[in-house]
């Protein structure tokens, strides 16, 4: 089955809320909807709002439907139309089941009446998997605020019971509007990992990604797009946050960053001094855009290589060969770059090299992988070891059963394992728990 919906997600990765109440409240959405499913990516593209329009052109408007048409299967039939409110703002949905799983479409507007988010996302677990609470005997959550400047992330504080001047993990997501739980589907492998942790003595703060709050509007007026506004900043917050909790060791902050986050931990170990150790669990060793066509490859290899997959492949490549010859006078702004993420975005990831940023550090580094994960791969957990085997403050560890969410299973792993029910195992969080005391005895 071909699901690449989990990549083609990432096209959006930084669209999100801002929305009006026009006066028939369900005919602009139902219209941008009936443009993208025709096909018509100019009449979108006209209506975007300025933010939107710099992170996605109008070829990759005019693609989408054939693509996830492609990868998921014929349209099938679609729900009405509802709202929501977040963060004080309307947001418009619809769910739309496809041959082979449904999506969910979000799309709001600003108050010019253009389109501030444009998104399809998996659709959220229904009533019938089972909710489960956390354990008042052995943690205590508390709702928090991680706050830069203007920005203010809601989050939760995960305290364990009955312990004074514990350590704390500041839980770094991957790519995408993460929330605090980095929810995939039915799964919340930053739930698990918070709440296991605070099973072994380690508080931890985990929150909603400033792209996830704030969608589009999450760079700040003046600025351009980079991993500094969506991650850095905002991480250094919650360090400075954890220091000053009442029952924190604040000598002991830990950072434990997933995917892109812990591609980032690095950088954030070096900006701030009142970081002990980081956990990288799944960091690409290597460019990023080095990983998109070797991903694409493995879920179009799962059923065979279609002549459309094979296209695709071509266009993926020639993205990221532009994405090498960015501030380079053989660059072509004219192709698109991967994700539709502008310059700016792909120059500070390049312009990053987390290996020899890892290698300069003295602090204490646990790199953990997944031996099935198909997304960061064992080369790269090769890569880390290779660069840094030599390094006396890095320790290593991979799962022979893991997946990319640190979840089980045999055999290759496959895009529709993200939608079954899983849990983070113990075995991982105690590892982790225990790298951690490790370090609080020196």
């Amino acid at each position: 089955m071909k699901k690449t919906i989990h990549l083609l997600l990432l096209l959006f990765a930084c669209l999100s809320v801002s929305a009006i109440q026009p006066e028939d409240k369900f005919r602009l959405p139902e219209q941008l909807l009936r443009f993208i499913m025709e096909g018509k990516g100019e009449q979108v593209h006209q209506i975007l709002s300025d933010k939107v329009k710099n992170v996605i052109t109008v070829g990759q408007m005019n693609g989408i439907w054939k693509e996830l048409t492609s990868q998921l299967g014929a349209y099938q039939s679609k729900s009405d139309w509802k709202e929501e409110n977040v963060a004080g703002q309307v947001v418009y949905y619809c769910d739309i089941q496809f041959a082979q799983m449904p999506l969910r479409f979000h799309t709001a507007f600003d108050k010019d009446s253009l389109i501030s988010t444009l998104n399809f996302v998996p659709v959220p677990a229904d009533s019938k998997v089972p909710t489960v609470k956390v354990d008042n005997v052995q943690m205590k959550e508390t709702d928090i605020k991680v706050v830069t400047g203007k920005f203010e992330l809601p989050g939760i504080l995960c305290m364990p019971q009955g312990k004074e001047s514990v350590p704390i993990a500041i839980l770094i997501s991957g790519s995408g509007p993460n929330d605090r739980d980095e929810t995939v589907g039915v799964n919340k492998p930053f739930r698990d990992l918070a709440w296991g942790l605070a099973e072994q003595g380690i508080a931890s703060i985990r929150f909603d990604k400033r792209t996830k709050a704030y969608g589009a509007q999450f760079v700040p007026q003046g600025e351009e797009m980079t991993m500094e506004q969506e991650y850095v900043q905002d991480v250094l917050s919650a360090v400075l946050l954890a220091k000053n909790i009442q029952g924190i060791d604040s000598q002991q902050i830990y950072i434990v960053g997933h995917s892109q986050g812990a591609l980032l931990a690095p950088r954030l170990a070096q900006r701030s001094k009142e970081i002990k150790g980081i956990v990288l669990m799944s960091g690409n060793a290597r460019r990023l855009e080095d990983l998109l066509p070797e991903q694409f490859g493995y879920i179009f290899s799962l059923d065979g290589l279609s002549k459309d997959e094979e296209k695709k492949l071509e266009e993926i490549k020639k993205q990221v060969a532009n994405v090498k010859k960015l501030g380079t006078k053989d660059f072509n702004p004219k192709i698109a770059l991967p994700f539709g993420m502008p310059a700016s975005y792909w120059k500070d990831l390049n312009d990053y090299h987390q290996l020899e940023v890892a290698k300069s550090l003295t602090c204490p580094i646990l790199i953990l992988q997944g031996e099935r994960d198909y997304q960061v791969t064992m080369e790269d957990f090769a890569l880390w070891k290779k660069a840094l085997d030599q390094n006396t403050n890095v320790t290593f560890q991979s799962f022979p059963n893991l997946n990319h969410l640190y979840m089980e299973g045999k055999g290759k792993s496959i895009p529709s394992e993200y939608s079954q029910v899983g849990t983070i195992p113990a075995y991982v969080t105690k590892d982790i728990a225990d790298w951690i005391k490790k370090q609080n005895e020196r």
